[in-house]
């Protein structure tokens, strides 16, 4: 809505250029016919948060709002301030008090076109009572409020009902009230078949079995439906069906799509995550921080049973997004996976929509693309990771390995140190053999250069110290390893110790970790790695780019197989100006397997790296000698204390030379006797060591911080980078974050505190848009500007405020929802109700559902008797139909039922997606959906009727039915009621069935007497019941 010209001046419409200021206000008096609210049905009170900020935003802030790219006239109107503010060419949009004198009011009430707003150009008309709004708020003062979503909930009185009103709790008296108010009255309870199945569904996405709803409609006891509501909410199948709903969010997929769809290394290890998380009812607050930051909390939560880090499994939500293996610019696919980041996070957590900042201010919420750019910087901080599941049982084993070496350093340093008393060291007799005696070189490492220098060394391991390098889990340790004992084990002896290598099998081989380097950016030609192992990977990652594959980056990437350290040359030429770090890693991507399994790192107990150094270079590669300094001869002293430095782990690299001397000289023992029995007990644990889990995670490298990028381009920088930090509409005055390089768990703190007003409120309004089909904000991903108001704000604040004071408990939030009357009344609609309320937002009877995709498909199985209920584990594969063609297709099809399975356990390919899943609405996976789609089209029809799934699956339940010999045709239809629909036939159902079958069987040639055994005839009728409404529909 353009409510001035772009130009300077007064109400600069196409029909007022040339006039002067007084003219054009004299002209616009004339024209101006300003709309009386006197016939139009107005709240007393205007509210300018459900009254007015919803017409300015609609019509008026994409030229008059945040957003100062695409601001007309200087002017805005999202802030009062603005709003009321003398203009460059004289007036005021807006006078509180005075409508005759708001500009704003002349120009939306002008009856000429040309000078009325919104510009006809925009295509929008404001109706009568629009207008009439805005005239009654500036009347009644033009009170601005902040947006009502950032405003901390306030916690209000639970409100009376008239008596006898059918109220179990506060939700139905804060429903009953906004009912009572209006004139309406809510539903009569449904059926006890109907609320078991409703019940059933909302809760674990399954039809209740026959014995189930038998059970339930019998039981007379007063608290029959709360122990039927807490005996679905301790079902294992809670869990499948909620965090089926979380993986929407997620956008969750097994497969990244793109050309090869390749495969995400333990996604599937999430989705149980998520499972185990929901089942276990894990504080919200806690689930999130889990999410954001999982592989950053002092006190991660353990697998109950097997021990490993459950928490840092959250993070494999970063690593869901799709991703394409050959982008032709790296930095731009960064910047858009980050976006995606972004957008699924501020979405998923918050309800808002920050994505929208990425070019420009958001052109209707207060979030400026400073915003945005703080996220940014956090999450390009943050590192891909393969990351494993470290078992209890491994790492016991592991710190008795460490134990064992420790003991055996210290057993040899005592033998020494024995020898030494009985003969000590003559200052003559210990010499260095001339390519260690440096005596003129400096102790110090060599020098590290610099950008613009020749060479820059990125890092030296042989001095003992990472420098600044990060390790990822325990294979490499806190430092590189110095005077590691190279044993001769045919000779039992000591052959050496190494100088010091960061090294991958300080304790075993086959042990995960990774090793990177800091952050650069490449100035260099070459990057050269001196390294040696078995199994393993140097990677050099470029803008955080991971699926490294030929043609364009297949040269980043080398696998080392030498057991003698040697150099490897990385061709970094075409990428200099980038940033990037080294990557040193062990276990390789394996190749071998079918291409869309190929970005999946895989070791064994063989795998080990060790590197010595890293450089870039161009030209010449430096001297990269190892130096230190030396006497000529050796003390005593000097030895003892080099033994007892070697013997704590804190020897450094002269000590070792001068120990190594000491070694080839016979003045230490080199016999392996005294140890002989640690070496077989570290022998004999290394055996025994578990094969780990791996999935994609994440961790921290070094803080980076992105400067805003100009329309959202990287190739144009505006300004100073931009400290990490949250929302400024959230947080105004909150200080940078700065404890962790990222500023991820900073993020995590701030999400989770009580004190946001948004966390609490959009996750409960999640639970309620699952149990009631409709959130009470209706756009359950937007909270700002652009989404709807909520239905019942005092309600949902009260949720909120009793979720976080319940201690975040997912459960007990949904068991009060669902005891709620509301929850539990018919969906029969007085017809004088609904045309008060037609679209039921008072909620005056429980709506009439449509079941998703996933419960769609598994109430087919479970009603057919063919559903295992086996939990977690890799997905089984997509079953391909004939159509399903394209690259990265799976090698195999996947069986037709999925194997019985549940559907959250089917393989999520992104380019091979189930055609039923998508006929009845599952979104395809790329951002947030908390709130499918939900269509009623011909495809869904023709799905149920003729799908091989469906058809295959009446075969299955016939099949079953015929073998129920105990029961007889009436009985056998009931059954088949109970099953599908919880409930009993009716005659005029039961005599149509049965008319039905008999039909069958004619057609098919059988006699009367064969009619009811004929496997056929009941599949046929099978698959009728599977394509009623009612099968698909939540309908009592």
């Amino acid at each position: 809505m353009h409510l001035l010209g772009s130009r300077p001046g007064f109400l600069r419409g196409r029909v007022l250029i040339g006039l002067g200021a007084l003219g054009a206000l004299a002209l616009i008096f004339l024209i101006t016919s300003p709309t009386s609210d006197a016939d139009v049905d107005l709240p007393d009170e205007v509210d300018f948060n459900y009254h007015i900020r919803p017409i300015l935003s609609n019509n008026c802030y994409v030229c008059h709002g945040p957003d100062v790219s695409t601001r007309e006239a200087d002017l805005r109107l999202d802030l009062r301030e603005h709003a009321t503010a003398r203009l460059e060419g004289g007036g005021r949009a807006i006078v509180p008090g005075n409508t005759r004198r708001s500009l704003l009011v002349q120009r939306i009430t002008a009856e000429d076109p040309e000078v009325r707003m919104p510009a006809k150009e925009a295509k929008k008309t404001l109706s009568p009572r629009e207008i009439a709004l805005l005239e009654r708020w500036i009347k009644q003062g033009a009170e601005y409020k902040e947006h009502w979503s950032l405003i901390p909930p306030a916690k209000p009185g639970v409100p009376e009902v008239p008596a006898g009103w059918p109220a179990t709790g506060a939700i139905d008296r804060f429903i009953g009230a906004r009912l009572s108010g209006a004139g309406l009255k809510p539903a009569p309870p449904a059926s006890r078949e109907g609320l078991i199945r409703r019940l059933s569904y909302v809760l674990t996405g399954l039809p209740p079995s026959p014995e189930e709803v038998r059970a339930f409609v019998a039981d007379e006891s007063p608290d029959a439906y709360e122990r039927l509501v807490d005996r679905f909410l301790d079902s294992p199948r809670f869990g499948e069906r909620w965090a089926r709903h979380w993986m929407d969010l997620t956008r969750y997929a097994d497969a990244r799509g793109h050309e090869f769809d390749y495969t995400v290394q333990g996604s599937w290890r999430y989705r149980d995550y998520l499972i185990r998380a929901f089942n276990a009812d894990v504080p919200y607050d806690r689930f999130v921080a889990e999410h954001l930051a999982g592989d950053m909390l002092e006190t991660p939560r353990r697998h109950p049973e097997r021990g490993f880090d459950e928490s840092v499994l959250g993070t494999a939500f970063y690593a869901l997004g799709d991703a394409t293996h050959s982008p032709v610019d790296v930095r731009q696919d960064e910047a858009d996976r980050i976006d995606n980041i972004i957008d699924v996070t501020t979405k998923t957590f918050q309800g808002l929509t920050v994505a929208c900042a990425r070019c420009h201010d958001h052109k209707f919420d207060p979030i400026p693309t400073t915003d945005y750019y703080s996220l940014y910087g956090i999450f390009e901080s943050m590192r891909f990771a393969p990351t494993s599941l470290l078992t209890t049982d491994l790492t016991a084993r592991l710190d008795s390995i460490k134990a064992l070496k420790t003991e055996m350093r210290q057993r040899l340093a005592d033998g020494w140190l024995g020898e030494l008393a009985e003969a000590p060291v003559q200052q003559a007799a210990l010499r260095f053999p001339q390519e260690e005696d440096r005596a003129d070189e400096p102790s110090e490492p060599v020098s590290q250069g610099d950008e613009t220098s020749s060479f820059r060394v990125l890092g030296d391991f042989r001095y003992g110290s990472f420098d600044g390098w990060f390790t990822h889990e325990p294979a490499f340790g806190r430092d590189p390893v110095m005077g590691e004992p190279i044993l001769d084990r045919r000779e039992m002896t000591l052959d050496s110790l190494a100088f010091g290598v960061a090294s991958s099998q300080r304790w075993t081989r086959g042990i995960p970790g990774a090793l990177r380097s800091p952050t650069f950016v490449i100035e260099h030609d070459t990057i050269a790695v001196m390294a040696a192992g078995h199994q393993s990977t140097l990677r050099i990652i470029i803008d955080n780019f991971q699926l490294i594959q030929a043609p364009i980056y297949g040269g980043l990437e080398q696998v080392v197989k030498d057991s003698d350290l040697r150099l490897h040359h990385f061709d970094v030429n075409m990428w200099r100006g980038r940033k990037a770090y080294v990557e040193v890693l062990a276990g390789i991507y394996e190749k071998g397997r079918h291409v869309s399994e190929n970005h999946h790192l895989v070791g064994d107990d063989s795998t080990y790296i060790e590197v010595a150094y890293a450089v870039a270079y161009t030209g010449e590669l430096p001297d990269m000698a190892l130096h230190y300094s030396s006497s000529s001869g050796a003390s005593p002293d000097a030895v003892q204390q080099a033994v007892r430095a070697w013997a704590s782990g804190q020897a450094e690299a002269a000590q070792i030379a001068l120990l190594n001397a000491s070694l080839r000289q016979g003045l230490l023992g080199a016999s392996l006797d005294p140890v002989a029995s640690l070496i077989a007990q570290i022998e004999e644990v290394q055996t025994r060591l578990d094969e780990v889990d791996r999935f994609t995670g994440v961790t921290d490298g070094d803080a980076v911080h992105s400067p805003v990028f100009e329309r959202g381009s990287y190739r144009v920088l505006a300004g100073d980078p931009v400290p990490h930090r949250f929302l400024t509409a959230l947080d105004p005055d909150g200080a940078p974050f700065t404890t962790t390089a990222s500023g991820r768990l900073e993020l995590a703190r701030a999400i989770t505190n009580p004190e946001n007003p948004l966390t609490a409120r959009v996750m409960v309004n999640r639970l309620w848009h699952h149990v009631f089909g409709r959130g009470l904000v209706e756009t359950v991903d937007n909270f700002g500007a652009q989404g709807k108001l909520p239905t019942h704000p005092a309600l949902l604040d009260y949720l909120a405020l009793r979720f976080v004071e319940q201690g975040w408990s997912v459960k007990s939030m949904i068991r009060e929802m669902v005891r709620s009357h509301t929850f539990r009344q018919s969906t029969q609609a007085d017809a004088q109700a609904a045309e008060i309320d037609p679209e039921n937002l008072l909620w005056h009877y429980y709506p009439v559902r449509r079941l998703e995709a996933e419960a769609i498909r598994d109430g087919i199985l479970a009603v057919s008797g063919r559903l295992d209920t086996t939990m977690y584990g890799e997905p089984v594969p997509i079953h391909l139909t004939e159509f399903m063609e394209g690259r990265g297709r799976p090698a195999a099809s996947g069986p037709l039922d999925g194997a019985g399975r549940r559907s959250i356990y089917i393989a999520m390919r992104r380019n091979f997606l189930s055609p039923m899943m998508l006929a009845f609405d599952m979104p395809i996976p790329f951002s947030t959906f908390g709130k499918r789609n939900t269509t009623n089209v011909p495809a869904q029809s023709l799905t149920m009727l003729n799908d091989s799934l469906v058809v295959q699956q009446s075969a299955v339940w016939a099949g079953n039915l015929v073998a129920l010999h105990g029961l007889d045709v009436d009985e056998k239809i009931d059954h088949i009621y109970l099953t599908a629909l919880s409930r009993l036939p009716t005659e005029e159902e039961r005599d149509n069935a049965i008319a039905f079958i008999r039909q069958q069987a004619n057609g098919y040639g059988l006699s009367e007497e064969e009619a009811f055994d004929d496997l056929r005839s009941w599949a046929a009728y099978c698959h009728v019941v599977l394509n009623l409404k009612e099968f698909i529909y939540l309908v009592s």
